[in-house]
């Protein structure tokens, strides 16, 4: 095997592996920064090794090993022959759990890095780090804060779990509905990552994230099939990925929802999500925040054509979330959806009320430039075209709001 080629499986082991190494060696040893570094050897190791020996049959299996014996190693040089190695040793003997048992593993991890004892954006930098693997740069973007303080809140969320010995396990069946919520948003944030990265010099749109989320959802839904938020996260995301052939030009260029090629769906991630927003309407109950935005998604995916979009369904979807998350960016997406009933002065004036809190916020830029374009303010729409591309995250995103303010002239 060539030398890429190696380099090739090592990366690829990494997008694959890295949070089920992580999430084992975290349940055995009792702490983040043994499991996280050891990990990293362990892939360190491999970039060593893998050429001379071989990629293994493996390679998850081969990694965890080796980072186990990391892990045992670094006690050792530590002298830390106590309870904690005794334990670990037991463990690491224990064969009850072979190492191809794993995907419990990462469940455990994400409702340990989810607990209440950590503070909520803690709790969810944390898990984008441990489990879905985004660096510290890219976790940063997300919450629009400063690298140095997104590092330093997840080392202080690490040294937390330790001290408070937060226990590596899913939460009892009486505690499960309250830790959920706080995983859901974490699952969320990791799926917009790969919806969308952030990051200027990344793929625009990173599946090996999409699919991860959704992997999560999926055993998630499994352990609490009666929660309804657990089944709409899951109908939003496969919804929203279901679009993800027809997102990008082949030129580069992000391509927006009324513009898609819609014979490049999946249909039968459109179908699954179908199903369970029918499912969760059918059981009478109030819907929850992702509830409902898995309904406006299906009232999209439903239209064959974005002329046929039923735009009243979609204002009254939106009314019903404005109730439930009164928040600046859900008003800024109903403007959109109303700009399509009452115009886009209607629009506008409600994006006005809402100017100084999402002042930094790309998209309300983009919404802003392109209803000045739709009313021929040529020479606003433009200005708010500049300041959402200084503000976009990825190249593909700029690319098309570079061309649309170029079309103005």
């Amino acid at each position: 095997m060539s030398t890429v080629d190696v380099g090739d499986a090592v990366t690829r082991a990494h997008h694959e592996e890295w949070a089920r190494v992580v999430a084992t060696l975290a349940r055995q040893f009792g702490d983040l920064d043994i499991a996280e570094e050891a990990a990293a050897e362990a892939f360190a190791t491999a970039v060593e090794r893998w050429p001379a020996d071989g990629v293994p049959p493996n390679p998850g299996g081969w990694l965890t090993t080796t980072a186990r014996r990391k892990a045992l190693d670094r006690i050792r040089r530590e002298n830390k022959r106590d309870d904690k190695q005794r334990q670990a040793q037991l463990m690491y003997d224990d064969p009850r759990e072979p190492v191809g048992a794993i995907s419990d593993e990462r469940l455990r991890l994400i409702f340990t890095c989810c607990h209440p004892a950590l503070a909520p954006e803690a709790r969810v930098a944390l898990t984008l780090r441990m489990v879905g693997g985004l660096s510290v740069p890219e976790i940063a973007r997300a919450f629009f804060v400063q690298e140095s303080t997104m590092g330093q809140r997840i080392t202080r969320a690490k040294a937390k779990i330790k001290v408070a010995r937060i226990p590596y396990r899913v939460p009892s069946a009486d505690d499960l509905p309250g830790r959920v919520s706080a995983v859901l948003a974490v699952l969320y944030l990791i799926f917009n990552e790969g919806y969308l990265a952030t990051g200027p010099d990344t793929d625009p749109l990173r599946h090996e994230l999409t699919a991860e989320a959704i992997h999560l959802a999926r055993l998630l839904r499994e352990l609490m099939p009666e929660d309804g938020e657990v089944a709409g996260l899951l109908a939003l995301m496969l919804l929203t990925e279901a679009r993800r052939a027809a997102r990008v030009s082949a030129d580069g260029e992000l391509v927006t929802l009324a513009e898609q090629d819609r014979g490049l769906w999946d249909t039968t991630l459109i179908a699954e999500g179908h199903r369970l927003v029918r499912e969760r309407l059918a059981t009478g109950r109030p819907p929850g925040r992702y509830q409902v935005l898995a309904a406006i998604n299906a009232v999209h995916t439903s239209a064959r054509d974005a002329r046929d979009t039923d735009w009243s369904q979609v204002v009254a979807l939106y009314d019903l979330l404005a109730r439930l998350d009164p928040s600046p960016i859900v008003a800024l997406n109903r403007a959109v959806a109303i700009a399509e009933l009452d115009g886009t002065d209607v629009a506008l004036r409600i994006l006005d009320r809402i100017d100084d809190a999402l002042s930094g916020y790309h998209a309300y830029f983009v919404a802003r430039a392109d209803l000045l374009r739709r009313a021929g303010r040529s020479e606003e729409s433009r200005a708010a075209y500049d300041r959402a591309i200084a503000l976009a995250g990825n190249t593909a995103e700029r690319a098309y709001l570079t061309r649309r303010r170029d079309e103005l002239g």
